[in-house]
């Protein structure tokens, strides 16, 4: 039954339309992390030295399969930004290469790839995505007229951060593989949002995080390589898993950085057993129809359009909906913040000013009528 308010561990006196930002993890996904850290400390030497690579696979096992894939395709990181940082460190790239992606990346990513670029010489370009967006085909269209013969990568978000816009990304994947242009994508928004099959997508290189919409522990995400392009990689850090004798695999490379707390791994694979257990195809329905209230009803204030279409391709349980130009975005978080003790980014964007909502299982209709009849309130007063 929803919404799931008692089953999450938030401030019952804030209303929280964040979950993007940072994730909320169900009080019985976190029960289920603490036993694994109690686990831990009781027998240390057991857990770290003798049971650690099969805690691991099994973790593994259960993640990959959810996100369409297989175990050896895929191994757990900290976060996006870890494994974003593991892929750009990894290619050899140079002088006269152009790493090709939008105006809508996250910006410690964009940062990534400014950092290297001047480090190393390669040129990264942040092609302008027009909006409102009308269709997949334009989107894709008009996104490869950036590639040219320079083109080595192409670095793109699956959700961006600051429209929360659901990009194409099999097409432009496919195009990419016929180009023999590599594809690395920041999926930090989308495991856990939609039905994701890693195989079927066919990025060379994808990380995501599972303690966002997966609601896993926080420290919780993967990074998944082709088998093709797995010998590409190289670890951030260099430890028992490499072996001068003989090739190191994607996952022998990647999985023991030393003594660390691999609970969060773990208890991400629990998260997604919680998902099934309470008809997560429902949840996403259920939340993603109260996102579509908060658009329309905001467009019909405002007669501001929206980014992108009101549909599932293009946003889930995070959207954006617009505000006039002239909402003084200051006082009015302020207002949400103050008297209504709410959190929700007010984003501005290449002269856009937007809401960006996220809504989760413990988000009701009551939260969504206090959100609008508060901004009708701040409209009113001017």
């Amino acid at each position: 039954m929803l919404p799931m308010k008692d089953l999450f561990m938030l401030d019952p006196d804030v209303i929280y339309f964040n979950h993007g930002s940072f994730g909320a993890c169900p009080r019985p996904v976190f029960e289920s992390y603490q036993k694994w850290q109690r686990e831990l400390e009781w027998q240390p030497g057991d857990f770290l030295g003798r049971r650690y690579k099969d805690l691991m696979l099994n973790a593994r096992t259960i993640v990959a399969n959810y996100l369409g894939t297989n175990a050896e395709n895929l191994e757990f990181v900290t976060n996006a930004t870890m494994g974003i940082n593991i892929v750009a460190r990894s290619l050899e790239l140079g002088p006269g290469d152009e790493v090709l992606s939008t105006d809508q990346e996250y910006g410690a990513m964009d940062r990534t790839f400014k950092f290297l670029a001047r480090k190393r010489g390669f040129t990264y370009i942040n092609r302008p995505i027009p909006v409102p967006v009308k269709s997949r085909e334009d989107f894709v269209d008009d996104f490869w007229k950036g590639v040219t013969p320079h083109t080595r990568v192409i670095f793109m978000s699956h959700v961006t951060s600051p429209t929360a816009m659901t990009y194409p990304l099999q097409p432009i994947c496919q195009k990419a593989h016929q180009a023999g242009i590599l594809t690395l994508i920041d999926g930090a928004h989308a495991p856990g949002q939609m039905d994701i099959s890693l195989d079927a997508l066919g990025a060379d290189f994808y990380t995501g995080n599972l303690h966002k919409w997966v609601c896993g522990p926080k420290g919780s995400a993967f990074l998944f390589a082709r088998p093709e392009v797995q010998s590409l990689v190289e670890p951030l850090i260099v430890s028992f898993g490499w072996d001068e004798s003989k090739p190191s695999s994607f996952v022998d490379l990647l999985e023991w950085t030393g003594t660390r707390d691999i609970s969060p791994f773990l208890g991400a694979a629990d998260a997604i057993q919680f998902m099934n257990e309470h008809d997560w195809p429902a949840v996403r329905a259920y939340c993603h129809n109260l996102g579509q209230q908060i658009r329309q009803q905001l467009f019909d204030l405002t007669g501001t359009p929206s980014l992108y279409p009101d549909s599932t391709d293009w946003y889930s349980q995070m959207g954006t909906a617009s505000l006039a130009d002239s909402t003084d975005m200051s006082a009015l978080g302020s207002l949400l913040s103050n008297e209504y003790h709410m959190v929700l980014p007010l984003i501005g964007w290449n002269g856009h000013k937007l809401v960006r909502f996220s809504i989760q299982a413990y988000n009701s209709q009551e939260e969504i009528d206090i959100l609008m009849n508060a901004i009708r309130k701040f409209m009113a007063q001017g």
